[in-house]
């Protein structure tokens, strides 16, 4: 246990599925996995462990930016002994090519935080990639689950409201295709403890368009992103 987790560590599975809203883990854990149990529910970051398709998964929130997911996915790696966690969250598109509702799967993470430099990890040009094999194993049980996704740079941004930067200035310093706030550090600690980790995002909003999912949507139309990632765990 640690002070922001009590769990037990036969509790949690080697494989972690990862929203950021705790209450979107619950819904995942209600409408995919078969007898749930709720093992965590410290500071509210709910966590659930049961079983998709005979396979154990945890499912657990990691809050908002990246040191809210620094803590939660270290804990998580360090601690008990997690092999790999798979980030399923929402992007705001930086291309007009990205459309509300596309899946993304990050390639790399962009980021000017001093997240992975304070811990050790040395991010060449500001960016991170996740863990190829999994990124490979996605992209095969996308295609024979005929769910398209779009693999993509992402910026894993310190700030949601008030940047000094255009949004152009922007995409020219990260090279990004689309915005959040936590892959980047999800990937420093998976590199600076020698585990795996992987990001899938639900596109929610578009910075081009204007178009946007509600809060709502955010909570539990991410399905077929679900699917994908429990299905990845199955052959893990």
């Amino acid at each position: 246990m640690t002070p922001h987790n009590r769990a037990k560590k036969d509790e949690i599975a080697k494989v972690v599925i990862m929203p950021g809203d705790p209450l979107r883990a619950q819904w995942i854990a209600q409408n995919f996995l078969i007898n749930p149990l709720l093992v965590n529910d410290v500071r509210g970051m709910l966590a659930y462990t049961g079983t998709f398709e005979n396979t154990k998964v945890t499912v657990m929130g990691h809050g908002m930016g990246q040191p809210s997911i620094g803590i939660y996915s270290y804990e998580l790696f360090a601690f008990y002994d997690v092999d790999l966690i798979i980030r399923v969250g929402s992007a705001g598109a930086y291309s007009k090519n990205i459309n509300v509702g596309d899946i993304l799967l990050v390639d790399q993470a962009y980021s000017d935080s001093v997240y992975a430099k304070s811990i050790g990890v040395n991010a060449v040009n500001n960016l991170l990639r996740g863990d190829n094999a999994t990124n490979q194993l996605i992209e095969k049980t996308a295609n024979e689950n005929n769910i398209p996704i779009k693999k993509i740079i992402v910026n894993s941004s310190d700030v949601f409201y008030g940047n000094v930067k255009s949004l152009d200035e922007i995409i020219l310093e990260t090279k990004a295709d689309a915005v959040e706030m936590e892959s980047f550090a999800l990937f420093a600690n998976a590199i600076k403890l020698n585990k795996k980790a992987a990001t899938l995002l639900t596109c929610s909003d578009s910075l081009v368009t204007g178009d946007a999912m509600s809060a709502a949507d955010r909570q539990t139309k991410f399905t077929n992103m679900v699917k994908l990632a429990l299905k990845v765990v199955c052959k893990i």
